[in-house]
């Protein structure tokens, strides 16, 4: 859910992202990656963004992944090949505060082969960047602060300074939801409003998955039959999944019972148990 995230606001604030990354806000277009050909292509967390000058490769990563050095060199190639005349500027941003070694590497190497790409560790980027453009919000709850509680609350009254409602409530439940890899979920509900989120694109995907996933329960379940337990116990436990992830992205109690017919008695079991 966080690479997605990431993902989202890539590619809808991508003027916000360029002027971040490489100092200048260029009108930047998403590359789609089916146009690098080759075997299937990472997707949840990778983003290709293009202008006249250059094309931007941002990877989001939530934890640190050893297979990241070969990946950076795999798609420069790739992008190449459609490319070959278009300079490439390639970040890795680790979302959640590691020790792990494999978040320094930026390089790699394979005999006298050698490739390099940026690496940016958000806990270690100064908070103040983030309030400069609307897109870059809800990075600031993961940079480098002491008080990530008090960072949230600055970036939730920058919220309401967004006259646009949509744009608005889209940033604060990517706020809201990255805000749950620093913080606990009664924190985040008392300083951002859920009533502004509601009304995102990223709410009611979450929302529509839950239903879809509900759909193909069913429909799996129809063709079960005369196992009416095992039914019932799959529904309950996809229930309690769609429960946690709505929970993640900070939806009150009392609309997620409705959503899933469990109690609230049992969603609270469950927030503390995820807790």
């Amino acid at each position: 859910m966080f690479d997605n995230i990431c993902k989202f606001i890539a590619e809808n604030f991508s003027d916000d992202l360029a002027t971040w990354l490489l100092g200048s806000p260029l009108s930047l277009t998403v590359l789609d990656p089916t146009e690098l050909q080759l075997d299937p292509i990472r997707a949840d967390s990778l983003i290709f963004l293009q202008s006249e000058q250059l094309i931007l490769h941002t990877e989001f990563q939530t934890d640190p992944d050893a297979k990241i050095p070969f990946r950076m060199l795999d798609y420069r190639l790739r992008v190449y090949r459609r490319h070959p005349q278009k300079p490439m500027r390639q970040v890795v941003i680790y979302l959640r505060r590691s020790d792990s070694p494999l978040v320094q590497e930026n390089t790699f190497r394979l005999g006298e082969t050698f490739h390099s790409f940026q690496v940016i560790r958000l806990w270690e980027e100064n908070t103040p960047q983030f309030f400069h453009h609307p897109g870059l919000l809800p990075f600031a709850i993961l940079s480098n602060t002491d008080d990530p509680e008090q960072v949230l609350s600055q970036v939730s009254r920058s919220l309401e300074t967004i006259s646009q409602k949509q744009v608005q409530s889209n940033l604060a439940a990517a706020t809201s939801i990255l805000a749950g890899l620093v913080l606990n979920r009664e924190t985040i509900k008392k300083i951002l409003r859920s009533e502004i989120m509601r009304e995102s694109v990223i709410y009611q995907d979450i929302l529509e998955e839950g239903r879809e996933e509900g759909r193909e329960e069913g429909r799996e379940e129809g063709r079960e039959e005369g196992r009416e337990e095992g039914k019932e116990e799959g529904k309950e436990e996809k229930a309690r999944q769609i429960a946690l992830k709505m929970l993640s992205a900070g939806f009150p109690i009392p609309e997620i019972a409705r959503f899933t017919d469990l109690s609230p008695d049992a969603i609270e079991e469950l927030q503390s148990r995820d807790d």
